[in-house]
């Protein structure tokens, strides 16, 4: 347990109220109790207040009308709350250990500090830095380097020649530096293209469970400083990746496009090979890029949720707006020959 005041105190923040109140967890509003801290992000949940029991709030100063009770003022709650989730992280501690059953190549560099954790394999040439934490039964794989307290949770797969920076987080069941999807056809079937280059991944990067980043084909697929990956994403080989871009669940990006710093892609987007897309754009869930977006800001594509009947009719539509466009464009033209012949 935390005091309110000890609370405010870490976060740079002021307390309004009994600030020797004790405080236990976090929990949203409507499920926090008089031991929890919650907190306000929006207008919209402002009419949350009047029902919770929670013992105390993050809220902003403009606020403070809807809120009678304890508080922590903050111009920005939102981010106040994730500051303050690193004071109750209740994640296991790693054990500086390294487990009997653990298969360590002796060609492996093993800096101080390191917990590996039973069933992983570290292979040849691997360096590992100060206070890397391998969960059970992942794979480093040959000539590999992981930078200093980066975690790798179990399960994860990364392959040879992979280079990830420090104070990384990489969930359960990615998959670094898997071949890139490259084949030449023959008169015989399919010719593999050999997947020679690496993946290199800056600092402070989190790759969400059970994404893939595949290698480069000849150069290397880059993932720069601070770039978040959610969940089931796949970045296919010679991606370039700038920093702080932040990836929703199930994106795909395709071989060799470039996405610019500060971009943001939502859930379920797809983008195009040998693209290229500039600083400060944001698509919009489910968004199809099929082109290179040149100028910052935000994209959507395909439409709305529509009842079925309606629906299948604008489908049917969609497939006639070709000939729709020409039929436009000629009552246009005579439109214009009969404005032309009255002026006449």
């Amino acid at each position: 347990m935390l005091t309110l005041a000890a609370i405010a105190e870490r976060l740079g923040l002021t307390v309004l109220g009994d600030a020797d109140g004790l405080i236990d967890r976090l929990s949203p509003l409507e499920r926090a109790g008089p031991a929890d801290l919650s907190f306000v992000s929006k207008p919209a949940f402002l009419p949350l207040l009047t029902a919770s029991e929670a013992g105390a709030v993050i809220i902003k100063e403009e606020w403070l009308g809807h809120w009678s009770g304890p508080c922590i003022v903050s111009a920005d709650p939102y981010l106040s709350f994730a500051h303050a989730t690193h004071l109750f992280d209740n994640r296991p501690k790693p054990t500086g250990q390294i487990h009997p059953s653990a298969v360590i190549s002796p060609s492996a560099q093993i800096a101080s500090d390191v917990t590996i954790d039973a069933g992983v394999v570290v292979e040849a040439g691997a360096i590992l830095g100060e206070g890397v934490w391998l969960g059970a039964n992942s794979f480093i794989g040959q000539n590999s380097q992981i930078g200093g307290f980066t975690r790798i949770y179990p399960g994860v797969v990364i392959y040879h020649d992979v280079t990830i920076g420090t104070h990384c987080t990489l969930h359960g069941n990615a998959v670094i530096g898997a071949d890139g999807f490259g084949f030449a056809p023959s008169e015989a079937g399919w010719v593999k293209i050999m997947q020679l280059g690496g993946v290199r991944i800056g600092d402070r990067v989190e790759i969400g469970a059970s994404t893939t980043v595949d290698r480069g084909a000849l150069g290397d697929t880059i993932i720069d400083d601070n770039v978040l990956l959610d969940d089931q994403v796949h970045v296919a080989h010679n991606v370039h990746i700038g920093a702080r871009t932040g990836i929703a669940a199930c994106t795909g990006i395709a071989g060799s496009t470039v996405i610019g710093q500060d971009c943001a892609l939502a859930g379920m987007v797809g983008v195009g090979d040998h693209l290229v897309i500039t600083d400060n754009v944001h698509v919009h869930g489910q968004g199809r890029v099929t082109r290179s977006l040149k100028t910052p800001g935000s994209y959507a594509s395909g439409t709305g949720i529509q009842p079925f009947r309606d629906w299948s009719k604008n489908a049917v539509r969609f497939d006639q707006l070709a000939d729709m466009a020409k039929r436009l464009k000629l009552l246009e033209k005579q439109l214009a020959q009969l404005q032309e012949g009255e002026e006449k």
